[in-house]
Parts: C-alpha cells; structure tokens; sequence
C-alpha cells in the first residue's frame, strides 16, 4: 500500500503548517513511542496518516483502520503532505495509476451505506470473499433479475471487479469492502435467495477468525427467505467437518452434503486443485422459516462525553472483559493539550470492530465513522461511554 520514506525531519514543524494546510487537520502524539498520526482531509473523505520515525529514514504511510478505498486519493493525500511538508523523498511507491479509479463506482458501497438503502432488486444474493470474482460476475450475467452483494476484505480484489463490472456493463453487483461476519447484520430479515461462501480461508490455527461459526450461522438464516440457502464450498477437509458440526448443532436444519460436485463456473485455484485430484466439498444449509423483522434503535452518540484533563491517564490499559463483548483502548494520542484520539478495539470477540474515538474540549465522536449497527457493538459502545466520562 502506498508509502514514503524520507529523510528524518523535525515533526513538531507540522504544527506550524496545519493553520494553513489545504489537507492536515490535525497532529497527534503517541503518549507511549514516539509514532504520530496526522488527521487528513481530503477527496471529500477523512483519514489518519503514520508517522514512523527512525534514524535512517522516517516512514509516512497509511493508517489501516481509517484508510479510504481509492489508493489514488492515498496517493494524492501522501504526495501532498510531502510537498506542504517540504520533506526530503528517500523512496516512495505512490506514483499514481493512469486507469480510471474503478472504486469511484456506483456500485462501489460503504457499510455505512446500508444503515438506510434501498435495494434496486426484489432477489438478493451475497458472496462472501469472492476473491477474483469469477463466480459472482458469472451469477450476475446469469441472473440480472438479482442483485448480488459481494464481500471481499482483499482491496486489490475488490478493485478489479469494479472494474470488470465496468467493462462487462453489468448493473446487478455491489461491491462492500467489509467483514461479512459483520455485514450480514445490516441486512433485512428475509431478505435473501442465497449466501456463498466458496472456499473461505480455513484458519486452522486460529479457528475463531472462520467466516462459519454459529453466529455467523444465525444471521445467514435470519438474512436469508423460507426456502432460501447458505452454500459452502471447501477444499479443507478440516473446515468440512467443522462446518458440519456447526451446521448440525442447529435444531431443524435441513443440511445436504455433495463431494466434487462440477460447477458451471471455476476459480483457477480450483481447477489447480483438481489437477491434483484433490477433493472439494460442497455443505448446503437450507431456511426451513421466516424469522422475525430486525429492529435497531441505535445511537452512537456519545452525548456529554468531551475531554476533562487527565482522561488519558485514568483509562485502562488492558483489554476488558464483559458478558458478551470486550473493550480494548489499544493506543492514546494526544492533540495539542485538550483534545485525545484512542485507537479502540471492542464488540464480539470473534467479530471485533476497530475504530478510532476523537475526543475534544467540547465533543466526541468515532473517527472516521460509527460502527456498524449491531446489538453488541451497542453494549461495547455503551460501556466506552462509561469509561469516557
């Protein structure tokens, strides 16, 4: 991902530039280290830069949990910064693409989006991690009576099928950058014909990071119609058997089984795998009922919450606990003597959100946007609130 690395300079010159900055709004110091962020403002978005220093050559890059999707507008922003900075480029890997920027899409959406959308489609289906798309373009061109949702964590991936949607001329696809474990959430109840899930990582040595797991399980038939039904696809034999046990821990759960079943379309991982004869699974899991409507009155507000002096000093350091979710300020910032930005880690244990909280003389909010609007990021949210004031 885009990045500078320039000669060592005097951070604490940042702060006389940023009255007359066009991009930098803020600076923040580390209480511990000697790492810093820089707030930017820029292509109508807002995000965090790093800045890493070292006796050779101080690093300047992106922050992973603010970054915006279009690597150009990183590049841009990056390539700015150092030109108001005036600092000494060592190496760099921004220099920009001269393809059309695919992610200024329509089709391109924020989680934040689903909050309140309106679905183009009355058929809904979701392929989570369709990695280089082939499957989920193919259902598309097949199906243009559904939208299909496709969820991939991999930002290159999700580029290049923008840009094949583009090229192919379909309107059936939306593109979310996001955890599926947590998207599906945002969904209606009922609302889905099919959930894919072909060939997720297997994890096998961190088994809570699987895409399949009971909770992931329960928001797929909540999403999903009467009738409507959870495909998995995968080459694991480990991962077969989990997802069955998983699957049939489930009451009244009509599950089939099928083993090196042809599809009409592959991945050319899978056709290297059946080069190697190497068997493939396919489990699928079938809505037997309606569920009922999901309503979420939910508020991320934090009301009276603003900085009251020595804040930084009274929260806890280490990850709490509670009945159900955990919360975890990872990192504090400071900017300039009233103001803090805590880099927090909280909600499910298995589905975590990571989000930066901005604290003023006389506000606060998430930086740069509110979790997604679950029950549990609610109670973790609550509690931050708590441990704030």
């Amino acid at each position: 991902m885009p990045h500078l690395k320039v000669t060592p300079f005097d951070i604490s010159v940042i702060e006389q530039h940023i009255p007359q900055s066009d991009i930098i709004t803020f600076r923040a110091k580390a209480l511990k280290g000697d790492d810093e962020l820089l707030g930017v403002e820029y292509g109508g978005e807002e995000f965090l830069l790093q800045i890493k220093p070292d006796a050779k050559a101080t690093l300047v890059k992106y922050d992973k949990v603010t970054r915006p999707l279009k690597v150009n507008l990183l590049k841009e922003a990056l390539d700015k910064v150092s030109k108001e900075l005036d600092l000494e480029i060592q190496s760099s890997n921004i220099a920009l693409s001269n393809t059309k920027p695919a992610l200024s899409s329509e089709y391109f959406k924020k989680i934040e989006d689903f909050g309140k959308i309106t679905f183009p489609k009355e058929k809904i289906s979701v392929e989570v991690g369709f990695g280089s798309g082939r499957h989920l373009l193919y259902q598309a061109q097949k199906n243009p009576d559904i939208l299909f949702i496709g969820l991939e964590i991999h930002t290159p991936s999700a580029q290049q099928v923008l840009r094949q949607i583009e090229l192919q001329g379909l309107d059936n696809i939306w593109i979310v950058n996001y955890d599926a474990r947590l998207f599906l959430e945002m969904l209606p109840s009922n609302s889905c014909e099919q959930i894919f899930v072909h060939f997720p990582v297997p994890w096998d040595k961190k088994p809570h990071r699987r895409v399949i797991s009971p909770s992931f399980l329960d928001e797929s038939m909540r999403v999903l119609k009467k009738g409507g039904r959870l495909e998995l696809r995968t080459d694991s034999d480990k991962y077969f058997w989990y997802a069955l046990e998983t699957f049939f821990a489930v009451p009244k759960t009509e599950v089939e089984v099928r083993k090196n079943e042809a599809l009409e379309v592959t991945s050319k991982y899978e056709a290297r795998w059946r080069k190697q004869e190497k068997d493939i699974y396919d489990v699928y899991v079938k809505c037997t009922e309606n569920s009922e409507p999901k309503e979420l009155s939910i508020d991320f507000n934090f009301n009276i919450v603003k900085y009251k002096k020595g804040l930084e000093e009274k929260l806890p350091q280490k990850a709490m606990v509670f009945d159900g979710y955990f919360v975890h300020f990872e990192r504090i910032y400071k900017i300039g003597e009233e103001n803090l930005l805590i880099k927090c880690a909280f909600g499910s244990f298995d589905r975590p959100e990571h989000k930066y909280i901005l604290i003023e003389e006389n506000s606060c909010r998430y930086f740069v946007s509110p979790p997604v609007k679950t029950m549990v990021n609610y109670e973790a949210h609550k509690k931050i609130m708590e441990l704030l004031r």
